[in-house]
């Protein structure tokens, strides 16, 4: 799994390396009716309303709306979850884009508006459902 990179330039350096290592896959956008987003929590509605920021940001975000962290073209403030499949439809390698679950997992305690709005409703659902969905299919 990969998360916490941002911006079309990240994106393009990351996808290169991934495919030094399995160059005759492609990564697939999951789509939000994609059983990964129902299996344990059933997350709803477009990609970005799951997209965490650092918790910086998303502190700010109350005042500014802003959950995007880093922003070099037009894609950059969408949240993509794309995934590279075996020959069986199974996930590979997950990659969550524009968005830090890492962020929403490891810092929890320590701002109440960054823990309400993004770890519990954002982070947390779809780490466990990735977590979930991996391990039984």
């Amino acid at each position: 799994m990969a998360d916490d990179f941002w911006g079309e330039v990240h994106w393009r350096a990351f996808e290169r390396q991934i495919k030094r290592v399995l160059p005759e896959r492609e990564f697939v956008e999951l789509p939000m009716d994609h059983p990964l987003f129902h299996c344990v929590f059933d997350l709803k509605g477009p990609k970005n309303k799951l997209q965490t920021p650092n918790y910086r940001t998303g502190e700010n975000s109350q005042y500014t709306g802003v959950t995007w962290e880093y922003h070099d073209g037009e894609q950059c403030t969408e949240m993509h979850v794309r995934a590279i499949l075996d020959d069986q439809g199974r996930i590979m390698v997950i990659a969550t884009h524009n968005t830090d679950n890492g962020d929403g997992w490891e810092r929890e305690g320590e701002y109440e508006y960054f823990f309400r709005e993004f770890s519990e409703k954002r982070a947390y659902p779809l780490g466990i459902n990735i977590i979930f969905y991996v391990m039984t299919h």
